[in-house]
């Protein structure tokens, strides 16, 4: 008989998979009838958790892996706090390191499976048999189910705050983003710059000179979405360097809610993508897939905007 799984019980419940771990793992994130009503339905399905089941199959070490490169710093505090369980970390300078150590992790049995930052490791590791999960996308990786944010739904919130602030010309520096992936973010801002007089992308370099081109165009931008923090406090300073007043001259808004975004001034309002989330499920589906159940790509709830003082109205 078929082992129920989160994705059962998520059915059953009508919730989302990060709803049902958050009950399951008496993490906060639902309410407390949302928790009684999930752990009924799990124990009326006979719903085992995953290291049970790791434990009867034999032959596990228990724990999962994670590959880091410097671009994740910001972003591992997050993440983590989602997660419940043994994770093995590693640093790694470059692509060809960081796949000596999967390689050395399948060859020692040293994680039953890992947690992927980088969707061009996917294929290599289906090859060497260890199992994987991508985190952030792009989806539909062959052999590998991805857990994915939203960026429509980040990018819809965002530019219709700009828009219901009076801004029109709105341009989207792109960039180097962590847990995203590119085209889904440039199909994203382009849905959702629909009804804008002047939405554009622009691929710089991360760098406060790049912005700075940016910002002396004509007509000038009245607002920037940065898809970094890097990138959102370059505008920061090529705006105060070009004369401009944030947020009275310029609105910029960053893809990413780092705690930079709360440290500079003035403070970037950002799009919070939940990152805890991102790690519990991405864990979840993983066990999922050590217990050979079939899995496909999931979502994360959607992120949603935090205002703060980068932003204001337009100045017509």
């Amino acid at each position: 008989m078929k082992r129920p799984t989160i994705t059962d019980i998520a059915k059953e419940a009508g919730v989302s998979k990060g709803a049902v771990s958050y009950a399951l793992n008496g993490r906060p994130g639902v309410s407390e009838a949302t928790r009684r009503r999930i752990t009924e339905i799990a124990r009326e399905l006979g719903w085992a958790p995953s290291s049970t089941a790791r434990a009867l199959s034999g032959g596990r070490t228990g724990a999962l892996g994670l590959v880091l490169d410097r671009h994740l710093e910001a972003f591992v505090p997050a993440l983590l706090d989602g997660f419940a369980g043994e994770l093995l970390l590693q640093a790694a300078p470059g692509r060809e390191a960081a796949l000596a150590i999967y390689r050395r992790w399948r060859a020692e049995r040293k994680v039953d499976g890992v947690l992927l930052t980088e969707p061009g490791y996917a294929a290599e590791l289906v090859r060497i048999g260890l199992p994987a999960v991508v985190l952030g996308g792009p989806g539909g990786v062959p052999g590998t189910p991805s857990v994915l944010v939203d960026d429509v739904t980040g990018a819809a919130e965002a530019l219709a705050y700009l828009a219901a602030l009076g801004h029109r010309h709105v341009v989207r520096i792109a960039g180097a983003a962590v847990f995203a992936d590119p085209a889904a973010r440039r199909r994203a801002f382009t849905t959702a710059a629909t009804g804008l007089a002047h939405p554009d992308t622009v691929h710089p370099e991360p760098s406060a000179d790049a912005v700075r081109r940016v910002l002396a165009t004509r007509p000038r931008p009245t607002a920037l979405l940065c898809d970094t923090d890097d990138l959102a406090v370059a505008a920061l300073a090529a705006a105060r360097e070009l004369g401009l007043a944030v947020p009275k001259d310029l609105s910029v808004v960053s893809w990413d809610d780092t705690p930079l975004c709360r440290l500079v001034r003035p403070a970037l309002t950002a799009i919070r993508r939940p990152l805890a989330e991102l790690g519990t499920l991405a864990a979840s589906v993983l066990h999922d897939v050590l217990a050979g159940e079939r899995t496909g790509d999931v979502y994360t709830s959607r992120p949603r905007l935090i205002t703060r003082g980068s932003t204001a109205p337009a100045n017509a």
